[in-house]
């Protein structure tokens, strides 16, 4: 989504179509094992960050870290911290997102905590752009996915081959093609 386009939402609105986008998306078809407990115990977190300054963006990022460190996590278990009006490109996102997983180390919770990257132009490398593997990590945003490692290991220990999700996520997407995806979430045909 264009930054001119997130000026006019609210964090209200950002957060109405996230919740919408994993609803449908990430639950809906199943892209993520462990996404529809959070959502059903709604124990996910949706943290708007209004701010255009990226350094802002880390220091929000910094303050839902330690917001989601010290919840229970029968009350916080993820969050996803939410980026409408910065980084709409998507190498100055890896660029935060990389300063991101920096002051994660920085603060001794690797491997308590991971994080999970989506953009509206998420792009992998080797693909072509208009391939949908991209797919399994657009959104409507540039968000970072605050994820406990702990609960992620319980969850893929249940998990068959938790290896192949990814290939099973771009076979699934493949299957359904660009029509029936932007039908499933129409905001899709503004960016992808």
């Amino acid at each position: 989504m264009s930054t001119d386009k997130a000026h006019k939402n609210t964090a209200a609105s950002v957060e109405a179509l996230t919740r919408r986008w994993v609803n449908t998306m990430v639950v809906g078809l199943n892209l993520c094992p462990f996404a529809s407990p959070v959502v059903r115990q709604e124990t996910l977190r949706y943290a708007v960050v209004e701010s255009e300054d990226t350094r802002l963006a880390c220091k929000a990022f910094v303050d839902e870290l330690l917001v989601i460190n010290q919840a229970n996590e029968r009350d916080i278990a993820t969050t996803l911290v939410i980026f409408p009006n910065a980084v709409a490109d998507f190498y100055e996102y890896l660029g935060l997102l990389d300063e991101c997983q920096r002051l994660l180390n920085q603060a001794n919770l690797e491997g308590v905590f991971q994080l999970a990257s989506f953009h509206p132009g998420y792009l992998f490398a080797g693909p072509p752009e208009d391939d949908l593997s991209h797919w399994t990590n657009r959104s409507p945003y540039p968000m970072i996915h605050i994820i406990r490692e702990g609960q992620m290991e319980q969850v893929l220990k249940h998990i068959d081959d938790p290896e192949a999700i990814p290939e099973r996520n771009i076979a699934h997407l493949e299957a359904l093609g660009r029509d029936k995806l932007i039908e499933l979430f129409p905001p899709f045909k503004d960016y992808c």
